[in-house]
């Protein structure tokens, strides 16, 4: 008499994909140089974990700690072909996550780990370094202000003056859209002086000059372009004139013509 096969069925989505650009990121690799784990660590790897735990949150959108460990569970036979390790829900519990959490928290680790990222990508991709942009956002939610935490009231650019917000500042690489530094900062910081330690960290981790910094009137600051002209590139930022001024012919310094007009200038380009 013949048995029947026992045959499981799992849902592949898009885990393939996101892991193999994520490899040619060397991004497990990256994680386990750049983050090493306590000598007790056993199982799958801090990269590994993190790598797959990223794939989760694309493939669901979803970053809740509470649901990856069923997710692997229901996936172990597509992530260990795609991956080529040995996968165990054990190694998702809360507990393991949290552990990556706190490794990854380090602020001197991640921007080693960024720069290195930065260069491998722009290395294998051949991408051009010629111009980066430069911008905040604000993000409001339902959320418990607390004393020095993330979610702060603040100027609000949703016009929710009513909600909590946290604020990220972000330079990415055009025009692909790449993130190179990204700082999460509380919600009740001010803009401008965000823009110097975003630049100085792209500064380092791209290793090339000349590069073109495009931003809006309050990277237009002389701090802020004395910071990116010193080791070589060049700002742009915008201008922004008193209000009711240019109505009444008003003609601003020198130096903010140029700057009024060349974003005029970037801007028509695209």
């Amino acid at each position: 008499m013949n048995e029947i096969s026992n045959i499981i069925t799992e849902r592949v989505d898009d885990i393939p994909l996101l892991i193999e650009q994520m490899q040619r990121m060397g991004l497990p690799t990256l994680f386990d140089t750049h983050f090493p784990t306590h000598g007790n660590w056993t199982g799958l790897s801090l990269g590994w974990v993190s790598t797959i735990w990223l794939s989760s949150i694309l493939s669901r959108g979803d970053h809740r700690l509470v649901h990856v460990e069923p997710w692997v569970a229901q996936r172990l036979g597509t992530l260990g072909a795609t991956t080529g390790q040995a996968i165990k829900r054990v190694d998702f519990t809360d507990d393991r996550l949290e552990i990556v959490l706190r490794r990854l928290s380090d602020d001197t680790r991640w921007a080693a780990f960024e720069s290195a990222l930065n260069q491998h990508t722009v290395r294998v991709y051949d991408l051009s370094t010629a111009r980066v942009h430069v911008d905040s956002t604000s993000a409001s939610a339902y959320a418990t202000v607390t004393e020095g935490g993330l979610f702060q009231f603040g100027h609000s650019k949703d016009y929710r003056p009513d909600l909590p917000q946290v604020k990220v500042m972000q330079a990415v690489l055009d025009p692909f859209g790449m993130p190179l530094a990204t700082d999460v900062v509380s919600g009740e910081r001010a803009d401008d002086p965000l823009y110097v330690p975003c630049i100085e960290r792209v500064q380092t981790s791209v290793g090339r000059r000349g590069l073109l910094y495009v931003g809006d009137c309050k990277m237009a600051s002389r701090a802020t372009r004395a910071c990116i002209a010193a080791p070589g590139d060049f700002p742009r930022g915008g201008f922004s004139p008193p209000e009711g001024r240019l109505a009444r012919g008003y003609k601003p310094p020198a130096f903010s013509r140029f700057l009024f007009q060349s974003a005029v200038q970037s801007a028509e380009s695209f």
